[in-house]
């Protein structure tokens, strides 16, 4: 089938490629020519595992292209996706949707035969419905179909998750459509991915609700670590005990330093905005944005208090910039918050991250980057891990030991246990467990000190 993908971004970019190594013949439309010119060149504006190969493999075997022409690309094809993006509207945090209205009326405008619109981008209830009516207002009397087919892609296996997806919501209005989304997805029968079809209000609410209870899960477990820490339990027993339910699931209930990305923080809010314009208040949701907001500001003085509750004049080195592994996405990143944080305080900021630091050089032109994890640690009065990358996992402790100012790790992530880090000497800091808490190790700190008086 001939398919058009407006917008190369990341949603567009992950689509398209994916649906061209189906077989089908894609056209990716971008307005940005030096971001067409770059992926002619077989450069992925965005870094996500297994993409570059796969674009690489279908535009080599003439599948996948790009382009700037929206007209000619339109024109006889089965299906034409939006994929542009829907960031929070600035002033009152409801979805910007003029991206959206905007390609459907350069769409409109290029339409022939019985073509399908397909909104692949996150947007509020209703939106398809206006979509419908700005290309019917552009092409009175022609045949054409709007459907909503949000995606479900996770940042760092966005193609896998593309490829074995759990469903594929499709709201439809027609049987036309319905069999023209059949079509496109039929390759993916062979793996019995199952194909939910709804109607298109109902596929454009699954998208914001499915992120927001994501959200809702990550802030739950992270208000039960804090009080974990009060009782002197332990949140890791605690979420193994919770996800062995079947009906609650091991998913999201990882502990950390508050959700962040492009989705999580812009679909909650617009899904609060939603429902306050239908007097139907989404109440934990509206709690769950709230608690987010705070914890990232606590984890900054959990880092503080374990490198002994001052950090002015003092190194901090921070081990992950980006909001999660295998992606250099560095929005509403946790860290953002956190560096600003100690900063505020005083603190000197050394960072490394794998694929991120590009990104986060335009947000801290003061804070040092580094090559290595080894490089940023060196002088450094207390090491975070902010962002859970494989190589944080096994970190020559022995070497960080003999280069720090002070062995204090404060793991945001879990990745360690404390046994394993004492050995090297390091006191260490956790989420979850009274042991691990910034107030131990102030103590262990403090004796630390004694003793090296005494001596």
């Amino acid at each position: 089938m001939r398919l058009v993908m407006i917008g190369s971004g990341y949603v567009g970019l992950v689509t398209g490629a994916c649906l061209a190594d189906f077989g089908h013949m894609v056209s990716c439309v971008d307005k940005d020519a030096s971001r067409v010119e770059t992926l002619r060149r077989g450069a992925m504006p965005i870094y996500e595992p297994g993409l570059e190969t796969i674009a690489a493999h279908n535009v080599r075997d003439g599948r996948l292209s790009f382009t700037t022409d929206l007209t000619g690309s339109v024109k006889g094809a089965d299906a034409v996706f939006i994929a542009v993006g829907t960031p929070s509207r600035r002033g009152d945090g409801h979805a910007d949707l003029s991206y959206v209205y905007q390609a459907a009326r350069e769409i409109a405008m290029a339409l022939q035969g019985d073509t399908i619109v397909v909104t692949k981008s996150t947007v509020p209830v209703g939106t398809g419905d206006e979509v419908e009516c700005i290309v019917r207002e552009t092409r009175q009397g022609s045949a054409f179909s709007v459907v909503s087919n949000p995606e479900f892609l996770r940042e760092g296996s966005a193609v896998q998750d593309f490829k074995h997806p759990d469903r594929i919501v499709v709201g439809v209005q027609d049987e036309r459509a319905r069999a023209v989304m059949t079509e496109i997805y039929r390759p993916l029968f062979l793996n019995k991915s199952p194909i939910l079809f709804t109607s298109r209000r109902s596929a454009e609410l699954i998208k914001y609700a499915s992120n927001a209870f994501l959200a809702m899960k990550v802030t739950f477990i992270n208000e039960i670590a804090d009080l974990c820490e009060k009782v002197d339990a332990d949140v890791r027993e605690v979420a193994l005990g919770l996800g062995a339910d079947n009906r609650i699931g091991p998913k999201f209930l990882h502990p950390g330093p508050g959700f962040g990305g492009s989705c999580f923080p812009k679909d909650t809010v617009a899904l609060v905005k939603t429902a306050q314009d239908h007097n139907s208040p989404v109440r934990l949701i509206e709690t769950t944005i709230a608690i987010n907001e705070v914890r990232k500001r606590a984890m900054a003085r959990r880092i503080i208090y374990a490198a002994g509750g001052n950090v002015r004049g003092k190194r901090i080195a921070i081990f992950g910039l980006t909001f999660k592994p295998n992606t250099d996405d560095m929005r509403e990143a946790p860290s953002i918050s956190i560096i600003q944080a100690l900063q505020d305080a005083g603190a000197h900021v050394s960072a490394y991250d794998p694929k991120g630091m590009d990104q986060a050089r335009e947000l801290w032109p003061d804070v040092s980057f580094h090559a290595s994890p080894y490089e940023a640690a060196e002088n450094a009065s207390a090491i975070c891990i902010l962002t859970e990358w494989e190589q944080f996992r096994a970190l020559d402790l022995q070497r960080l030991e003999k280069i720090v100012a002070q062995p204090v790790l404060v793991d945001l992530r879990n990745v360690y246990s404390e046994e394993e880090v004492k050995r090297f000497g390091f006191a260490y800091s956790a989420i979850g467990s009274r042991s691990r808490t910034p107030a131990h190790i102030a103590d262990l700190a403090a004796a630390r000190e004694r003793l090296v008086e005494a001596v």
